[in-house]
């Protein structure tokens, strides 16, 4: 408030204004599929557009999400071989997370052709994505220009324009190529590069993580959704030296051949084998325990729980962050609410464990 000295009288704020003075976060989303999706649906009602403020939910200042571009199946994945682009399906799903979701525009970017020789199996929202490409000739512009038009509370950013192709050497030595033949493998993967190997982060990217207060890497399958973002030239190294607080968010259950068996822990050993780099200063880890019918469900297909082994995760230097973090249903979900809420509660806490 602002007295004036003429009249003896106070002016209060607009409302809206003061709500946007006091959403100071930066938040930096890192990841792919799924995960990542939940993960920014329950950061999207933290921020604010002009014109549509969130009142005192306002916290976000500027939220950014960078996503995997190795992609090789399904719609994107003949977007990728037809149109020599990278794949969209990502960052599409970001785009819908972080929309008003009850809008028709919305509805209509995640809709899925059932039928039609050439249509059937496509997104819409994938196809506009590769027609913005085409006549704008700059995939992560098309992006920006998608996400401009669903009004979306952020910024979406492929981790590389580089199109690459995931490579990796499993247990039993032999090498896979593509991110789907490697999904469907039955060996265990240990260890991923990309071809080209030195494929460059986005700029835009490594500013983001830079001026970021809150990194997040995470919720996501260990290597086709979290590593191979790692592996691109120039984010470790920036998440290593960036200034905000870093947070690994740990899956809930374990997944085939990307992290079956691997405790809590494991996962973080997993990446910094990759990295090279210590990169996180706080691990989420659920430790709820799940509804026996939901064991029995998972078990058919050889999930588990991830084991929280908090000791062996502090001693690797991370700080644990340990409580209810799920929502079951047909499948097991972080719950994006309450995730989002102990995220800011740290990035507002300003804590940095070195």
């Amino acid at each position: 408030m602002l007295s004036s000295l003429n009249s003896g009288t106070t002016t209060h704020p607009d409302p809206a204004e003061a709500a946007q003075a006091s959403s100071s976060l930066r938040v930096v989303a890192i990841g792919g599929g799924t995960g990542l999706s939940t993960l920014l649906r329950g950061l999207r009602r933290y921020v604010s557009l002009p014109g549509q403020p969130c009142g005192e939910l306002c916290k976000v200042a500027d939220l950014a999400a960078v996503v995997t571009v190795t992609d090789d199946g399904g719609s994107s994945g003949r977007l990728r071989k037809d149109f020599n682009m990278l794949p969209p399906g990502d960052l599409r799903n970001c785009m819908v997370a972080l929309s008003e979701e009850e809008d028709l525009l919305v509805r209509l970017f995640a809709h899925r052709f059932r039928s039609g020789d050439a249509l059937e199996g496509h997104n819409f929202g994938n196809l506009f994505v590769a027609a913005l490409t085409e006549i704008t000739g700059d995939f992560a512009h098309a992006i920006q220009l998608a996400s401009k038009i669903l009004a979306t509370r952020g910024r979406i950013y492929p981790v590389t324009t580089t199109n690459a192709t995931l490579v990796a050497r499993m247990t039993d030595g032999s090498i896979v190529r593509g991110e789907t033949n490697i999904t469907a493998s039955r060996q265990r993967i240990e260890q991923l590069v990309l071809d080209p190997p030195d494929a460059a982060a986005v700029p835009e990217t490594l500013e983001a993580i830079h001026r970021a207060d809150l990194i997040t890497v995470g919720p996501g399958s260990l290597y086709t959704s979290l590593i191979t973002n790692l592996l691109v030239r120039g984010i470790p190294e920036a998440i290593s030296e960036a200034r905000g607080i870093r947070v690994f968010i740990c899956n809930l259950m374990t997944q085939a051949n990307e992290s079956l068996g691997l405790a809590a822990s494991e996962h973080i050993e997993r990446i910094y084998e990759h990295t090279r780099l210590p990169i996180f200063d706080y691990a989420i880890v659920n430790t709820t325990p799940f509804s026996t019918a939901t064991l029995e469900r998972y078990a058919l297909e050889n999930a588990a729980p991830i084991l929280p082994d908090i000791e062996r995760i502090e001693a690797l230097g991370v700080r644990c962050v340990t409580g209810n973090f799920a929502l079951e249903g047909n499948v097991v979900r972080h719950a994006a609410n309450r995730l989002a809420a102990e995220l800011l509660t740290l990035a507002q806490s300003g804590a940095r464990k070195r």
